[in-house]
C-alpha cells in the first residue's frame, strides 16, 4: 500500500478535517473553567516555589499540558459543536488523562471497544463522526474509516506526523526504520503502520543486542523471538539490517533517543566504512520539543533538595512515566498517581511504583517541614496539579507531630 498517496488522497476528501471549525469562544471557555488554574499561575509567579506551614511545593519550571494535546482536546470539544447530533466516536483515548476523557463520555463520545486485543470498529456507520487522537491512528485504521463513509476529525500532534514523515523517507530510500519506543503504544503502531521494514526497540540494551548482531553476527531465530512483536512482516535480520533510519516516539527519553542514534551510526560507520556511513545511516531530529522541555525541567528540579517527588500523569502515559523514571535514577522517593483522588485520606497514598502494579503508602508525607518536587506530564491539566497541592497541604497539616 502507498501510504504517502494514501494520506494525500485522505486529506483532500470533504469528510476529511484536521482542524477546529472555528467555535474557539465556545471551547475556550469550557477549557479555562476545566483546566486552568489560578493557584498554578500564582505558584509560576512565585519563581515555581510556594510554601504553606511544613510543605514547601517545588513545581517544574515546564510540566503538563504541551500544544499539542491542548489542541487535541479543542478540536475534540469543537467537534462536538459543529456535530451536535450526529455520533461521535474516537479511535483511543483523547490523550492519556482518565479525567479529560471522562469528560469527552460525558459529552456523549463514544470510544471504540477493544475486544480480545484488538479494536471493534462494526458498530461505527457510515455519517458517523470519528476522532484520530492526539498520538495518531494507523493507516488501516483510517482506510477503514474512509471505506466506510466517516467524517474523519484528525487532531494526531504534528510531531507525531513528523516522525510519520521521516519513516516514509526511509521507506522511499529503502532503508529499515529502527523506532526507539514501545511496540504496543498507540503511537508506535501507528509510526509503523507508514513504515516499511521496521523494527521497534525499547532501550539501550536492545539497541546495543541489534548492534552486536550487525557486527557480529549471532541466531536468526533468537533474534526474532526476542523481537517477535516488534518487528515488520517478513523481517530478515540479516538482510533488513544493512541500511538503517532512526525514527522514535515522541514521549520517549531524549537523552535515550540521541544515544540509541549514535550507537548505531559508530555501529554502521564500523560495519562499512566511515566513506560509506550515508549510504547504510539517516537520521532526523524527531524529538518533540514539548517532550524534551519537561524532561529538561525534571533535570534541573531533581538538582535541588527534595524530600520526595510527586508525578502526576495518566499510568499508561510514556512521557510521564520517564519523568517518573528521572527522579528514581536520582534516589528521590517518588510517587506517580494518575488524579488527585490516589491521594486518599490518613497520610495514605495509591500510586504506580515504576514497572510494578497500583499500590498504596501508608504514612507517605514525613513529619516535620519537607520540599516535595511536583511535575505533571503532557497530557495533565494545570486544574489536576492544583487539585494534588491542595490535598497535599491539607494532608500534612493533618498529620499529628
Amino acid at each position: 500500500m502507498d501510504t504517502k498517496a494514501f494520506k494525500r488522497s485522505l486529506q483532500r476528501s470533504e469528510k476529511y478535517h484536521r482542524k477546529g471549525f472555528g467555535h474557539d469562544e465556545e471551547v475556550s471557555g469550557v477549557m479555562n473553567s476545566a483546566y486552568q488554574s489560578s493557584l498554578i499561575q500564582e505558584i509560576r509567579d512565585l519563581n515555581y516555589s510556594l510554601t504553606r506551614g511544613d510543605v514547601t511545593i517545588r513545581l517544574a519550571e515546564a510540566f503538563g499540558f504541551c500544544w499539542g494535546v491542548e489542541r487535541a482536546v479543542a478540536i475534540a470539544y469543537e467537534t462536538r459543536q459543529h456535530f451536535p447530533t450526529e455520533r461521535i466516536w474516537i479511535t483511543n483515548e483523547i490523550i492519556h488523562n482518565p479525567g479529560v476523557n471522562q469528560h469527552l463520555r460525558e459529552m456523549n463520545v463514544d470510544f471504540i471497544d477493544v475486544k480480545n486485543g484488538e479494536k471493534d470498529f462494526s458498530g461505527v456507520g457510515n455519517g458517523d463522526v470519528v476522532i484520530l487522537p492526539a498520538f495518531g491512528a494507523t493507516v488501516q485504521e483510517m482506510q477503514l474509516l474512509d471505506e466506510k463513509g466517516c467524517t474523519i476529525v484528525d487532531t494526531t500532534c504534528p510531531w507525531v506526523a513528523k516522525v510519520w514523515n521521516s519513516v516514509e523517507k526511509h521507506k522511499k530510500a529503502d532503508y529499515t526504520s529502527i523506532i526507539h519506543g514501545k511496540y504496543k503504544h498507540e503511537e508506535t503502531l501507528a509510526t509503523s503502520s507508514f513504515a516499511g521494514k521496521y523494527l521497534v526497540i525499547l532501550n539501550m540494551k536492545e539497541a546495543e543486542y541489534v548492534a552486536d548482531y550487525i557486527l557480529n553476527g549471532g541466531d536468526k531465530q533468537e533474534f526474532m523471538t526476542k523481537f517477535a512483536n516488534a518487528t515488520s512482516a517478513g523481517f530478515d535480520p540479516d538482510r533488513d539490517l544493512q541500511r538503517l533510519g532512526i525514527a522514535n516516539q515522541t514521549t520517549m527519553l531524549k537523552s535515550e533517543t540521541e544515544q540509541l542514534g549514535k550507537l548505531f551510526e559508530r555501529t554502521m560507520m564500523k560495519k562499512y566504512g566511515p566513506d560509506k556511513l550515508n549510504e547504510h545511516f539517516m537520521a532526523f531530529n524527531t524529538i518533540c520539543d514539548a517532550t524534551q522541555e519537561r524532561q529538561d525541567a525534571m533535570l534541573n528540579l531533581v538538582e535541588d533538595r527534595l524530600d520526595l517527588m510527586v508525578v502526576i500523569g495518566g499510568f499508561n502515559s510514556s512521557n510521564t512515566t520517564h519523568l517518573q523514571e528521572i527522579a528514581i535514577e536520582r534516589g528521590i522517593p517518588s510517587y506517580h498517581i494518575d488524579s488527585p483522588d490516589r491521594i486518599l485520606p490518613g497520610n495514605r497514598i495509591e500510586h504506580k511504583p515504576l514497572n510494578k502494579d497500583i499500590e498504596i503508602q501508608e504514612n507517605w508525607l514525613p513529619e516535620g517541614k519537607i520540599i516535595v518536587g511536583v511535575t505533571s506530564g503532557a497530557s495533565t491539566p494545570d486544574r489536576a496539579v492544583e487539585e494534588t497541592l491542595e490535598k497535599i497541604f491539607a494532608q500534612k497539616a493533618a498529620v499529628v507531630v
